[in-house]
């Protein structure tokens, strides 16, 4: 049987930074932001919210959609950059919130493409028969590693998690296929320098702000709508579907531009792209299962359509993935 999302929930914080708020704390302006990104706003976790309890929000609520048990579930996937620490997982503190103790845990380093990542290996494990019912959740405490007095990045990120239910069986989405790809020789163009083995924490790290994102913009730009544009092509002609059957593109959320070149790509109209960026920003790994869950909020797909998923992130890593509605 093909592995299908039988349910999909998102969770987003209650605390809005607005582009007038930055205003206040770097030069920038609404006008600049949103001509450049899209971005009005986007939301912001407190002190005490973390990838590990806003994922288990997401997770609860899609199990609950479900009427699933937490001690049902065989594996939970954690797609996150901006892990609670870098060890133990994040999955594995998920799995204790919820209760589900017979669960295995796998964190996911794939950055905004990490959801597709996740859903690849979900999808491998309920197809092969290792398991039944796999969470694959994506959470992203972005906030906490942007370096605030740095506009090219600080305007960007928000924080949120989304979470979906993959099974053998059941009504939803059907996995129908995902590709995936990498090019570690660009590593360089997305990064936080420091807190690993290779930098480990010091007095000059932190006063260089080397714990903070870095991005060079121009050139991530031009890597994402290419490597977005191929993995997409490559993942419908793997599963026979023309450009032109595709209902909607949910495409990873990081600007607006972006969003637009893919979109004119596959002349996907623009009212079947779905965006969020406006409201919530890039919150990474989170951005598809967030606009994901919003689609399916609305009951917006029907039965028999086709829904192509598409990411780009650092590694550099990128995927797409095919869903068709069952």
């Amino acid at each position: 049987m093909p592995a299908t999302i039988t349910a999909i929930a998102a969770y987003l914080p209650e605390k809005i930074l607005s582009n007038s708020d930055l205003e206040k704390m770097v030069e920038t302006s609404n006008e600049w932001i949103v001509t450049r990104t899209g971005i009005e706003e986007r939301r912001m976790a407190h002190t005490d919210e973390f990838p590990s309890s806003m994922g288990a929000k997401a997770a609860q609520a899609a199990l609950q959609k479900a009427n699933l048990a937490a001690t049902e579930v065989d594996a939970i996937l954690c797609a996150t950059m901006t892990p609670d620490y870098i060890t133990p997982s994040t999955a594995a503190i998920i799995q204790n919130t919820l209760g589900a103790t017979k669960a295995c845990c796998l964190d996911i380093q794939a950055a905004c493409s990490g959801f597709l990542y996740g859903l690849s290996i979900a999808k491998g494990w309920v197809e092969s028969g290792m398991y039944r019912n796999v969470l694959v959740i994506a959470a992203e405490k972005n906030s906490a590693f942007v370096d605030y007095k740095d506009r090219n990045t600080c305007i960007l990120f928000g924080d949120g998690s989304g979470a979906c239910l993959v099974q053998s069986s059941g009504s939803g989405y059907e996995i129908s296929h995902i590709c995936l790809g990498a090019d570690g020789s660009e590593s360089h163009l997305i990064s936080i320098p420091a807190g690993g083995s290779r930098q480990p924490t010091s007095s000059s790290t932190h006063d260089t702000g080397q714990h903070y994102m870095k991005m060079d913009g121009k050139e991530v730009f031009k890597h994402a709508v290419r490597r977005m544009e191929a993995s997409a092509k490559e993942c419908l002609d793997a599963s026979g579907i023309a450009e032109t059957d595709i209902a909607w593109l949910i495409p990873h959320q990081a600007n607006i531009r972006i969003i637009e070149a893919i979109s004119k790509r596959f002349s996907i109209p623009w009212e079947r792209t779905l965006r969020t960026i406006h409201k919530y920003g890039n919150t990474s790994s989170a951005t598809i299962p967030i606009a994901l869950a919003e689609l399916d909020e609305l009951n917006a797909p029907q039965k028999g359509e086709h829904l192509l998923l598409t990411a780009f992130g650092a590694g550099l890593t990128w995927g797409s993935s095919l869903l068709t509605k069952v």
